[in-house]
């Protein structure tokens, strides 16, 4: 195995239609690794037109994990995948150096180069409960369950992920105490050097990007595709921009070019979100999306952190 000094996490971060999995694929290709996906909307293998998963030229260039690797009707969250990507990287590290961990999902990027605070399992029960209302009543009536359990991770939550808010009220009732009692902010040691990048782009450029990519989507199928998907709405995995604005327009709530624009509409605000994330993010270098300039400032970090 690798001196642990000298294995390193390539981060290749980034807003959505920024160019992630091409420049990642390319900084895999020069240091000779393997490709981890961080893009939690990537995990499902039936979802490839509205997730732009990567295409089948793009898998067979690089080895890549985590991508298609889920059914739409797997459970799964955030603390699961940190535990076993840790565990690949384990086992990527004893035969190479490097890896890279590509996505826009910055809660993902986080569980791998951070961690998160250890959490009391939640009780199979409470779950099924927690899903049954979800499904029969909406996310508004856990936003009301949270505010009245925990008022303060209720001011700070996403309002509009399912996924942290059901986390949330599944510790809160199965222990009796507030989820935010167990979050300590503490950051994991990994042993492993992390490198991050996120790509930068101008705005208008990421939001012509966007609306050109939403364009080709639907060119695609995306339309035929959320059909198809429209009677498994209520599963999280469908809970994505992209699928629910098609929904919304087979329930007849809209027509299909106002469903168009209300997808890149809500991606480019999704895309915002994720800026903002990375942004937080002290380690991050930003650079333009262009593969050579960035393996360039890799090197040179590497020059920098490595024995």
């Amino acid at each position: 195995m690798p001196d642990s000094r000298s294995a390193c996490l390539i981060v290749i971060a980034g807003p959505t239609a920024s160019g992630k999995t091409d420049v990642a694929i390319s900084v895999a290709k020069h240091f000779g690794c393997e490709i981890i996906s961080a893009d939690s909307r990537q995990f499902y293998r039936e979802l490839k037109i509205g997730t732009a998963a990567p295409t089948e030229a793009q898998l067979a260039a690089v080895k890549h994990h985590f991508a298609g690797h889920l059914s739409i009707e797997d459970s799964y969250d955030v603390y699961r995948y940190e535990k076993e990507a840790l565990e690949l990287l384990d086992s990527l590290f004893m035969k190479e150096r490097f890896a890279v961990l590509t996505g826009g999902s910055g809660l993902y990027i986080q569980a791998v180069c951070e961690g998160f605070d250890e959490l009391p399992d939640s009780d199979q029960e409470v779950r099924a409960e927690l899903r049954r209302i979800f499904e029969s009543e909406g996310l508004p009536a856990l936003r009301q369950m949270l505010r009245k359990l925990d008022p303060a991770y209720a001011a700070e939550v996403d309002p509009s992920n399912p996924n942290r808010i059901l986390r949330a009220l599944e510790v809160s009732i199965s222990t009796g105490k507030p989820y935010s009692s167990f979050r300590k902010g503490k950051i994991n040691t990994r042993p492993f050097r992390i490198i991050k990048i996120c790509l930068d782009l101008p705005r208008q450029e990421l939001h012509e990007r966007i609306n050109r990519r939403v364009d080709d989507m639907i060119k695609a199928g995306l339309v035929d595709e959320a059909r198809a998907f429209y009677p498994h709405r209520t599963l999280n995995a469908l809970n994505t921009v992209g699928y629910k604005e098609l929904f919304s327009h087979f329930n007849g709530e809209s027509s299909l070019e106002e469903a168009i624009e209300n997808i890149k509409t809500n991606t480019r605000r999704y895309a915002r979100r994720q800026i903002t994330w990375f942004r937080r993010d002290r380690e991050m270098t930003w650079c333009a999306p262009d593969p050579q300039e960035i393996i360039r400032v890799i090197e040179e970090k590497l020059r920098q952190i490595m024995p």
